[in-house]
């Protein structure tokens, strides 16, 4: 069940992600060789605890950390460690947080020092993907047409889409109805109307979209071991231009 949000709920996962895209515009900026990437959860936990929220996924059915951070071939739920980032490393951010009983989540790409010009492509076309998504979010349209519009722009430029994993609705839950892919079905999906609240996140791989899952039971790697670049954000449906809640970062 899709739930529709009044402009009271709207306005609290606003105020959540308002604070996510804060915190990833200081990933933007410490993501550097030498970092660890424990210590950008570090940063990103005290500054969750500055806002007065939680993390969304700390403890999210029995994940680890408080964000998550995947470089090179991990595609999502990356948990920080000890791992010191390396001068070309591509590195996922992905984080949501809970404040006053509603969720905000985005995630963005960054590179560790220069990014080769393919690892570079990798991640404009994925940010690509999801302004193109975002485009097509409006009320009146299907959720295919979203969906849709992340597989043209990806397969354009020669990618793959992650087909295991998928964006959601948000609000009171992390994840709600609807599920967002990101390559058409055969089910068009629901039509879009205003206070629909979407988490809309193209995974991106370079070679084959098929994943992996690690022993730790949550790592999420490409298959065949290329480079995988992920963005998210948090919008809302309304009458007129979609509304993108975590817009800075």
């Amino acid at each position: 069940m899709i739930i529709i949000k009044s402009k009271e709920e709207i306005d609290k996962i606003e105020e959540s992600c308002r604070i996510v895209a804060k915190i990833l515009s200081q990933m933007k900026k410490v993501v550097i060789p030498g970092i660890k990437t424990v210590q950008l959860e570090e940063m990103a936990l005290e500054m969750m605890d500055q806002e007065g929220c939680v993390s969304a996924f700390k403890g999210y059915n029995g994940y680890p950390a408080g964000i998550c951070v995947s470089v090179n071939d991990v595609v999502v739920h990356g948990i920080p460690d000890k791992y010191c980032l390396q001068e070309e490393d591509i590195v996922s951010v992905d984080v949501g947080v809970l404040k006053n009983g509603y969720y905000g989540d985005a995630a963005a790409t960054f590179t560790a020092g220069k990014a080769v010009e393919k690892d570079a492509r990798l991640i404009e076309t994925t940010e690509k993907a999801l302004e193109n998504a975002i485009s097509h979010a409006r009320a009146g349209n299907r959720l295919i047409d979203i969906s849709g519009a992340v597989e043209d722009t990806v397969r354009e430029a020669g990618y793959s889409v992650v087909r295991d994993f998928v964006g959601h609705g948000i609000g009171q839950q992390l994840h709600e109805d609807p599920q967002i892919t990101n390559f058409r079905t055969a089910d068009k999906g629901p039509v879009l109307k205003p206070g629909m609240a979407l988490a809309i996140e193209p995974m991106v791989n370079q070679g084959r979209y098929e994943v992996k899952i690690g022993k730790d039971g949550w790592t999420v790697k490409t298959k065949d071991g290329q480079k995988s670049a992920h963005f998210e954000h948090t919008i809302v449906i309304t009458d007129k231009d979609p509304k993108i809640l975590s817009s800075v970062y």
